[in-house]
């Protein structure tokens, strides 16, 4: 289990299709402190260097979210993305 599992579990269990959490709320989800480097955005873009292991962005991704950090430095955006199962065949 890595530290993000906790998120990933949280992610799955939403309704929503899109909400916004603070980093304090995200803090509390993993149980952890967030590391310095989840201040900046490129740590929480879905979109940057798949090839590269980076547990957070697994998380989401594992439970079908992007995440995008806010302008104001301090929450995460996170997207539902439509299924990707249905094309397979």
């Amino acid at each position: 289990m890595n530290d993000y599992d906790a998120l990933r579990d949280y992610l799955m269990r939403q309704k929503q299709t899109e909400f916004v959490l603070s980093f304090e709320q995200i803090e509390e989800i993993i149980g952890a402190a967030l590391p310095r480097a989840a201040h900046r955005a490129s740590w929480w873009d879905s979109l940057r260097s798949p090839d590269i292991q980076m547990p957070q962005r697994e998380a989401c991704l594992a439970a079908g979210f992007v995440a995008t950090r806010m302008p104001d430095g301090q929450s995460v955006r996170f997207r539902k993305q439509p299924s990707q199962r249905r094309r397979q065949g």
